[in-house]
C-alpha cells in the first residue's frame, strides 16, 4: 500500500515536470508562473544534476526534497484550470523532453566553481 502511494507520488511528480515545461511555453501562464515553472521544469529535464548523485547525502537532497517543494510551489502559481489542461496534456505525450540549456548551465556552475576553488587554492598556496 505505502508502496504504491510512492509510485503514485513519483508517476504525478513526473507528469507535473511536463506540465511545468508546457506551462512556461504558453502565452495563457502569468509571466512569475511561467519563469517558475521554467525554472524548475529546466533544472528537473537536464540531464546534468547540479549536485550530482554520487555525493553522499546532498547528491540525492535536490531529487527528494528541493524538486518536489519547486514543483509543488510552480504549480501553485499557475491557474487551477491552465494546470488541469496541461497534466492532461503531459500524461498523453509519450516521450519526456529534455532541456539542453539547463545542462550547458549548471556544466557552466561547475565550471566557474572549479575556477573560484582553483583561484583561491593558488592564493593560499602563493
Amino acid at each position: 500500500m505505502l508502496v504504491e502511494r510512492a509510485k503514485q507520488w513519483a508517476r504525478n511528480l513526473k507528469r507535473d515536470v511536463v506540465a511545468l515545461w508546457i506551462a512556461a511555453r504558453d502565452p495563457r501562464t502569468p509571466w512569475y508562473a511561467k519563469a517558475a515553472a521554467g525554472a524548475v521544469a529546466a533544472y528537473a529535464l537536464s540531464p546534468i544534476d547540479l549536485i550530482p548523485d554520487f555525493i553522499p547525502v546532498l547528491g540525492y537532497l535536490d531529487e527528494l526534497v528541493v524538486l518536489p517543494i519547486g514543483i509543488a510551489l510552480a504549480v501553485r502559481l499557475i491557474p487551477s484550470d491552465l494546470m488541469a489542461e496541461y497534466r492532461r496534456e503531459a500524461a498523453s505525450r509519450k516521450v519526456r523532453p529534455r532541456s539542453l540549456i539547463a545542462a550547458l548551465i549548471i556544466i557552466l556552475i561547475w565550471t566557474l566553481v572549479l575556477f573560484v576553488l582553483t583561484y583561491c587554492v593558488y592564493q593560499y598556496v602563493r
